[in-house]
């Protein structure tokens, strides 16, 4: 009932969003009377405020249309490679008309972005995407909104979600370096594990970032919340069915105004602060801060429903069995052995401000995954940044970014184990980002890539 009363609430509010959306343009273009009025500028930005407030937010686009590759602006094209029915493996395509450019991004690894499935949309790793594309072959996992799914595609589980990591990794091929954000570096290190103990190949790199792995370390209030409830009561408080219009009618979903509420909840002082501050800027003609807040908002603000068998079989497996951390974790037929996994090279990266996931929980994955030698792990701590800035915004530009970049470059090699004196489970060095693949063997390799369409 409560989806309903959510809709209704929405469609009536949708009205007065775009009343106030209009009449802030009433008060505030050039060519309007009313501009002259006194106080027109507080009242425009009032209004303003109150549609934002009100209006509904849809899935926004990555908008990625060029990138730098050395010097070189290339075109970017999205590009469907695997539709599934709960989520589409998307491609960032890039095009040169210069040959140089050309050959470089031919030879360049290939990533696959593993982004969340846990209320926002993929659309939020933007700022990934965007600084992998300049030195990356680039695709990430982009999950459908619940409601959007017919009932006939049937239910979608924890274990689906593995079997999807496992089809995108097969589909990419040998090559591919793995990111996972936050949620997905549980079913990412299942997917992977679970290749390795059937004898296939694994990714070259493994880099989890802000994950969960192990959930009763330095618990936040977000772990707290799925560890002292019972699975009965998200059961029972947090699960509804689609309303009739949407395509998905009557699919059981946790949906996502409810984790949006949850996330604003967490810090809602901050909340407040950022929207009046947008309300001065408007006063003050800052239009370039005042955009910057809509652009955060328009991605905050857009959420997904999550299908329920995976928003409850991840709050069991994950925050109240610890399966992965216990080796109780089966799928299907078989066993979660992260231990099985051998040739991988593995980074985690934590941010020191991190609300949702504290500290040590990424990377217990060092302790899991004993099979990996402990010249190809490493860890790395961002000193100031929280949740977020481990993957967007100044600090992944500045800080993490060259990191993951290092790190994948060493190991780009297959099978390659280079050998780190007197560091174990650290960080890589920054300096190996611009390396070139050394010696005949590299250089022919780098060569046949080259002539390969990527």
């Amino acid at each position: 009932m409560l989806y309903q009363l959510y809709e209704t609430q929405r469609a009536l509010m949708a009205p007065f969003s775009e009343f106030a959306s209009a009449s802030a343009k009433l008060y505030s273009h050039p060519l309007s009377p009313f501009t002259h009025l006194p106080m027109s500028q507080r009242v425009a930005a009032g209004l303003d405020l109150m549609h934002r407030l009100a209006k509904d937010y849809e899935k926004p686009e990555f908008g990625i249309k060029t990138v730098n590759v050395d010097n070189v602006d290339v075109a970017v094209q999205e590009q469907v490679a695997i539709e599934k029915p709960f989520c589409r493996l998307i491609r960032f395509k890039r095009f040169s008309d210069d040959p140089t450019a050309l050959m470089d991004m031919k030879a360049q690894p290939t990533v696959l972005v593993v982004a969340p499935l846990s209320g926002h949309h993929s659309t939020l790793l933007r700022d990934t995407v965007k600084s992998l594309l300049q030195h990356h072959k680039v695709y990430i996992t982009d999950w459908t909104d619940a409601r959007m799914v017919p009932t006939e595609a049937g239910p979608f589980h924890l274990d689906d979600y593995v079997n999807y990591v496992q089809e995108f990794i097969r589909h990419i091929g040998p090559e591919v370096h793995v990111i996972s954000v936050c949620q997905p570096t549980v079913p990412v290190l299942a997917a992977v594990s679970l290749l390795a103990s059937a004898g296939e190949f694994t990714p070259r790199t493994l880099t989890m970032m802000g994950g969960p792995i192990d959930a009763r370390r330095s618990p936040t209030a977000v772990n707290n919340l799925a560890m002292n409830k019972s699975y009965s009561w998200f059961e029972n408080n947090v699960i509804y069915r689609v309303p009739p219009h949407f395509p998905g009618a009557g699919r059981q979903v946790y949906p996502g105004f409810l984790q949006h509420t949850g996330f604003v909840a967490m810090n809602p002082d901050r909340h407040l602060s950022s929207h009046y501050d947008y309300f001065l800027d408007l006063v003050r003609g800052d239009d370039d801060s005042a955009e910057g807040h809509r652009q955060f908002y328009d991605e905050y603000n857009a959420v997904l429903d999550m299908p329920a068998e995976y928003y409850l079989d991840t709050i069991k497996t994950v925050f109240q069995d610890f399966a992965l951390v216990n080796g109780t974790w089966q799928v299907g037929d078989a066993f979660v052995r992260p231990q099985d996994i051998t040739t991988s090279a593995l980074l985690t990266v934590e941010g020191e401000l991190d609300d949702i996931s504290g500290a040590g929980q990424t990377r217990a994955a060092h302790e899991l995954c004993t099979g990996i030698p402990k010249t190809r792990q490493f860890h790395y701590d961002v000193a100031g940044a929280g949740h977020y800035g481990i993957f967007s915004g100044r600090r992944w530009r500045e800080k993490v970014y060259p990191e993951v970049r290092a790190f994948i470059q060493r190991f780009n090699e297959p099978g390659e184990i280079i050998a780190t004196p007197g560091t174990t489970a650290r960080k890589p060095r920054a300096a190996k980002a611009a390396g070139k693949p050394a010696g005949k063997a590299a250089a022919k390799t780098t060569s046949r890539r080259a002539r390969k369409n990527g």
